[in-house]
């Protein structure tokens, strides 16, 4: 990675952006000032909420930090399946005594407004997700002084986006907690998603720009792996869900080590589109007939996920976690950056001493 940017965090370590409220400013905060890349999550937010977010982490820290955005969505979604997935889901509401949300709520997630705010209030970097963004606003963030990130999980995504300008590229493995950031949502390619190293490797071959390792990675040794592998630096979500300052719902964080949720799955039950989560009893019952529809299934589910939290139900939330879920850490956000950076030092050693990871 250019040392630009890589000048901008002591650690290759990034925190994930966790839409949904998890990742708060309390939590980047706490990843930025232990020597990370903190990052806040725009996604489902307004811009207004974006904005003050961005205000109240500049208060909690100096640090450089980052600011991820949702890209807007094509109509693709055929609404007699949006409505036949609602009847199925009658159940579900009249159980948790909730009303179905309205799957016309919005597509594009307030995406200009937020450029704009972007913009005239510019931070350190931002990165995309469900797609790349154009060339102009790519060149836009450039000239207010912002390094520009997106997700591929293809080398022909991470190809384009090279193309659009881009300063990095963030690998997102199969292995992955939350939604895929796939450019387009096809569903023939459920299920065939690539792993991590594999990942790493072809688009290190495909591109020139730096690389952003994201999917499953938990231990510094993983860290230590992904940049052996080429990666510049590594992304962590799961790792950092389990921590104090995570907005997540305390029944999120138990459930990612609690044995009765053995296992992820990538499922469109909650949202539309792949996104990978515990197994629980909504997505096993729902996730076969879910139809692609993002973010139309997304609004239609979120008062029952909400329902289901007030009601202490960890079954009928949406429990986004990545494979390497057992392994979290329920350490503070800054112990936690520290802890990965020893063990990602210990790993170096053993490497050059002739060791293994």
């Amino acid at each position: 990675m250019s040392s630009a940017l890589t000048d901008l965090f002591p650690f290759p370590i990034v925190q994930a952006p966790m839409a949904g409220g998890v990742s708060v400013p309390q939590l980047a905060a706490a990843v930025c000032e232990a020597g990370g890349l903190g990052f806040l999550a725009a996604g489902y937010k307004t811009p207004d909420g974006m904005y003050q977010e961005i205000k109240q982490l500049r208060s909690l820290t100096s640090r450089p930090f980052g600011v991820n955005v949702f890209m807007p969505q094509p109509e693709s979604a055929d609404p007699a399946a949006v409505d036949v997935y609602a009847h199925q889901l009658a159940g579900e509401a009249t159980w948790y005594e909730a009303e179905l949300g309205d799957p016309d709520s919005g597509r594009d997630d307030g995406f200009e407004a937020k450029l704009v705010v972007l913009r005239d209030n510019p931070v350190p970097v931002v990165s995309f997700h469900f797609g790349v963004p154009s060339r102009e606003v790519v060149d836009a963030l450039h000239r207010v002084g912002t390094f520009v990130l997106a997700a591929a999980t293809t080398p022909d995504e991470a190809r384009a986006v090279e193309r659009a300008g881009a300063d990095g590229v963030i690998a997102q493995g199969v292995e992955a907690g939350g939604h895929q950031g796939t450019h387009r949502d096809i569903p023939e390619l459920d299920g065939s998603g690539i792993g991590l190293l594999s990942l790493i490797a072809q688009i290190r071959e495909t591109v020139s720009i730096p690389i952003v390792a994201a999917g499953g990675i938990m231990r510094g040794s993983q860290i230590a792996g992904v940049l052996a592998a080429g990666a510049s630096a590594a992304q962590l979500g799961t790792a950092f869900l389990a921590t104090p300052e995570s907005g997540a719902h305390a029944l999120h964080k138990q459930a990612l080590t609690n044995p009765l949720f053995v296992r992820t799955e990538l499922t469109r039950a909650f949202s539309g589109r792949p996104a990978r989560g515990l197994v629980n009893r909504f997505l096993r019952e729902h996730g076969p007939y879910a139809p692609v529809a993002y973010p139309e299934i997304h609004h239609l589910t979120s008062p029952l996920r909400k329902a289901a939290a007030k009601a202490g139900d960890a079954q009928g939330m949406a429990l986004w976690a990545g494979q390497g879920h057992r392994m979290a850490r329920e350490l503070p956000a800054g112990q936690l950056v520290e802890v990965l950076a020893g063990e990602l030092a210990a790993a170096r050693a053993s490497l050059a001493g002739g060791g293994v990871l």
